[in-house]
């Protein structure tokens, strides 16, 4: 695969997120003003990418993945928020509401993942 939709390789970073995004729009800027070259991969226009979801879930725990703070959340119906119990139904929000996914989600160029924006964090993942 190439270009938007390309998983992360050892030597390039990839931001998954949307675009209008207030914490997506100043983590991209960090990483230019820091010249950390990544490729951006637009949850609106190119959806979750299920075949990296699993992974993510392992990394980080559903938890942290899913946004409870967030506007789409609050948005939810009671009873669709009840049903968020574990990975399995976590994973089928996520790719059915993409937008409920705490953003950013960055794979850095050596495989490791980080949700949202931490400044003190991503510094330690920048040479």
């Amino acid at each position: 695969m190439q270009g938007m939709n390309s998983p992360t390789t050892a030597s390039h970073v990839t931001v998954f997120g949307i675009p209008n995004c207030d914490t997506v729009k100043k983590a991209r800027s960090w990483l230019t003003e820091h010249g950390v070259a990544f490729v951006f991969h637009d949850f609106k226009k190119l959806g979750v990418p299920a075949e990296l979801l699993p992974g993510w879930l392992a990394a980080v725990g559903w938890e942290k993945l899913v946004n409870r703070k967030g506007t789409t959340w609050r948005q939810l119906d009671d009873a669709t928020r009840a049903a968020v119990v574990d990975a399995a139904t976590a994973s089928a929000l996520m790719l059915a509401n993409p937008s409920v996914i705490k953003r950013p989600v960055v794979v850095w160029g050596d495989g490791r993942l980080t949700v949202g924006f931490d400044v003190t964090q991503w510094l330690g993942f920048i040479p």
